[in-house]
């Protein structure tokens, strides 16, 4: 396996001391998709008429961290994706992930919830063996 296929990632656990993941990317880019609900998509672009921001993209990455591994970092910017960076349309609404996230993000899919209790994005990841409660933070079989 060739060194320049790997992602490792480092996490500070306060009971365990350090835990690393290593990724080899190679195989966990083969399938890669994400895809967005109608109900993300819609909040997206409600997001971009308040902002009155239509270049407005919706960026989802994955970060070394959290109480499981990983986590998930949602962000709302307007800068220009990079080569690199995949971007998925769906009815107007743009999001945006980097190469190196998609391929712990292949076949998941962005949605929006809202209820009495709470709104929010969320991720609904096949790749996710487990999650905390929280549900941003999730693990992996590596």
């Amino acid at each position: 396996m060739a060194r320049n296929n790997l992602l490792i990632y480092f996490n500070n656990l306060a009971t365990s001391g350090f835990l690393a993941h290593i990724i080899d990317m190679e195989t966990m880019q083969n399938t890669q998709s994400f895809s967005l609900t109608p109900s993300a998509a819609d909040r997206i672009n409600i997001l971009k008429a308040q902002d009155k921001n239509p270049g407005l993209r919706f960026r989802v990455s994955v970060k070394g961290g959290g109480c499981s591994g990983f986590q998930y970092e949602f962000t709302l910017d307007d800068k220009t994706p990079s080569a690199a960076d995949i971007v998925v349309s769906a009815s107007g609404a743009e999001a945006v992930i980097d190469d190196i996230s998609l391929g712990l993000l292949s076949g998941a899919v962005l949605d929006y919830t809202e209820d009495l209790s709470q709104a929010g994005f969320s991720i609904k990841n096949p790749n996710a063996t487990a999650k905390c409660g929280c549900g941003n933070s999730f693990s992996v079989n590596l």
